[in-house]
């Protein structure tokens, strides 16, 4: 039987190609929002860090009405580090819509999220956005497409996908270039008649899979997919079991349904197979669960995600200033928090060490482990965090590191200096070609050899460089890359930094404090353009004197601080220095704090 009331659409793309804006106008013309009811932009990214961000970070869902048929559609994350969303949300749908900026053309996510769709045979439709741009290349930009879909040995059918042109800023678009479009119609069109009506069996025993997961104080987690198979109803008996893991089965009775319309849930008494729903009832019901009638306990299989390249350490906060900022201090806090991260996003490990303090989070990059940090230190929590390191892996004796595929869009004059620092970090020219003024560059770099260069790269172009990075795979090691050149300013002794401390302090390198800021003994408080760490005492005043000869009391001039982003913070720092991340502040710090102990350690080689 066919659901012909039902489609469940994926948009997915690059990041910043437009994704969430044009989901915001398919909702406002798909009678979602009433007449005179004033929309946001973006309104699918509700989280803090997403609006400040313009980027999505977790998968949502949604849906839309055109012409008595529900569109469901499942707004994606188009940031490399957010992979594991994209990947698991297209098992819940049956049909894809790929983004692409009409001036960039396909970018690294775009051949990522493509290629993951292709696997899953789903029909495409692409839609070309941003078409009201100035420097848009249309005619370009589908060659680039179509020789993309070659190059990920797409089927006959894909390679025929349809094209849509599309402005989704002001909500219009056109199968035909000549015509100018008026509203979204024909995409909504391409979409109801495309992609074909959803095969169902109704009649079957229950069968879901859980592809996402929510939490709510009030009725725990909510799992959420699209019904495979059969009917469900409020309070009816289920059984649990997952692909991956054998034998692991539970029972259990699904307490609520909800179905999703527009951007809210809406109670259920019942939904049949084709449908996307958010459950809840169950206990411990994680992504990849399936969810079945007790009768027929049959598992689907889930697809398996790419294992995380990258780890930091996450320990309790230890220094002089612990519990003085944050809500959440303990352990036991850091812990359930950790863990329970782990439940929402599939691309997280977290692992216990030897350590009861410490605990090893593994993610797909820096980036989603800089969210996972912003997204703690937001709720409350106090804690601190080691240098970011890469994972490897040994095969036949052979160590293996993570590779990432960098591309980057520079001006012409800027491409020296973006040789000279891949060459420092072993990385390997795969393809340069002119894109309008501008040169496009791919290498292929040593994922440790990215530690700190967004921001260098952004210096080195003054601003004007593109910088994006996808996954390649693993490859054999390359050799040893200079992490840093640059030592730290550490601070000699605890209280409050002074005017004459900090003037005196620097002519020895850069600042990253200001006045009146609390230090304590082993706190960095600066760079010092010498590879070695230099100590420097920031609470120092000046000795008073009876003497008052003419300028000798002169205001000194303190030049303006550097003040570090999450980013910028973890970037910097080595393997012996760790950041503290609290509410209020974060502060760079050394592992040893006192200053002795820490040069006999350094002495001995143990620092």
């Amino acid at each position: 039987m066919k659901r012909l009331d039902v489609r469940n659409v994926a948009i997915i793309a690059h990041v910043d190609h437009g994704k969430t804006t044009l989901v915001n106008e398919m909702l406002k013309q798909g009678g979602i929002f009433r007449d005179n009811q004033v929309v946001s932009d973006r309104v699918m990214d509700s989280g803090d860090l997403e609006r400040e961000r313009g980027i999505t970070i977790l998968a949502k869902n949604t849906s839309a009405f055109y012409n008595n048929v529900k569109i469901n559609v499942v707004d994606t994350p188009g940031h490399a580090d957010f992979g594991g969303e994209v990947e698991r949300v297209l098992k819940m749908v049956n049909g894809v819509l790929v983004l692409v900026d009409a001036c960039e053309g396909p970018m690294p996510q775009t051949r990522f999220v493509m290629q993951k769709a292709l696997e899953l045979n789903h029909k495409l439709i692409v839609v070309v956005n941003k078409i009201d741009r100035p420097d848009a290349r249309l005619s370009e930009v589908q060659d680039e497409i179509l020789e993309l879909l070659f190059d990920l040995n797409a089927s006959e059918e894909q390679l025929e996908s349809p094209i849509i042109f599309c402005s989704g800023r002001n909500g219009t678009a056109t199968n035909d270039l000549s015509v100018e479009g008026k509203d979204l119609t024909p995409l909504f069109e391409k979409i109801v008649n495309y992609f074909e009506p959803q095969e169902v069996d109704e009649e079957g025993p229950f069968q879901m899979l859980v592809s996402s997961i929510d939490y709510n104080e009030y009725v725990g987690r909510i799992g959420i997919g699209r019904i495979e198979r059969g009917k469900v109803k409020v309070n009816d008996n289920v059984a649990v079991c997952n692909y991956n893991i054998t034998g692991k089965q539970t029972n259990g009775k699904l307490v609520s349904i909800y179905q999703i319309e527009g951007l809210n849930r809406v109670a259920v008494e019942d939904a049949k197979a084709g449908d996307i729903v958010c459950i809840s009832g169950l206990e411990n019901i994680s992504i990849g669960d399936t969810v079945c009638a007790p009768e027929k306990v049959e598992p689907v299989p889930f697809v398996k995600i790419s294992e995380p390249t990258v780890e930091m350490n996450f320990s309790v906060n230890d220094s002089p200033f612990a519990g003085k900022e944050g809500k959440f201090v303990t352990t036991r806090h850091l812990r359930d928090r950790l863990f329970k991260e782990m439940l929402k996003d599939v691309s997280l490990r977290v692992e216990e060490t030897d350590s009861a303090d410490s605990y090893r989070v593994c993610g797909r990059g820096e980036m989603h482990l800089s969210i996972l940090i912003e997204t703690m230190r937001r709720a409350g929590y106090e804690f601190q965090v080691g240098a970011p390191k890469v994972m490897y892996k040994e095969e036949n004796g052979v160590i293996l590191e993570p590779m990432e595929r960098l591309v980057v869009d520079v001006p012409e004059d800027k491409t020296g200096t973006v040789f000279s620092s891949m060459g420092v970090r072993k990385g390997e020219l795969l393809q340069m070609e002119n894109v309008g003024s501008r040169i496009r560059l791919e290498f292929k770099v040593p994922a440790r050899g990215l530690f700190g260069y967004k921001s260098q790269f952004l210096t080195d172009t003054r601003g004007e460089g593109v910088f994006n990075t996808i996954f390649y795979g693993y490859e054999e090691y390359k050799g040893e890359i200079e992490r840093r050149t640059t030592g730290s300013l550490v601070a000699f002794e605890t209280g409050e930094a002074v005017t004459y401390g900090l003037f005196n302090a620097q002519g020895r390198g850069q600042l990253f404090i200001g006045a009146g800021t609390n230090v304590y003994e082993g706190m960095i408080v600066g760079v010092s353009p010498k590879a070695e760490d230099i100590s420097v005492n920031v609470c120092k005043k000046k000795h008073l004197t009876n003497t008052r000869a003419s300028g000798s009391d002169d205001a000194l001039r303190l030049e303006t601080p550097k003040i570090m982003s999450l980013e910028e913070a973890m970037e910097f720092i080595n393997d012996d220095e760790m950041l503290e991340v609290t509410p209020k502040n974060l502060r760079l710090r050394k592992k040893t704090l006192d200053t002795e102990t820490r040069l006999k350690r350094k002495a001995k080689g143990l620092e």
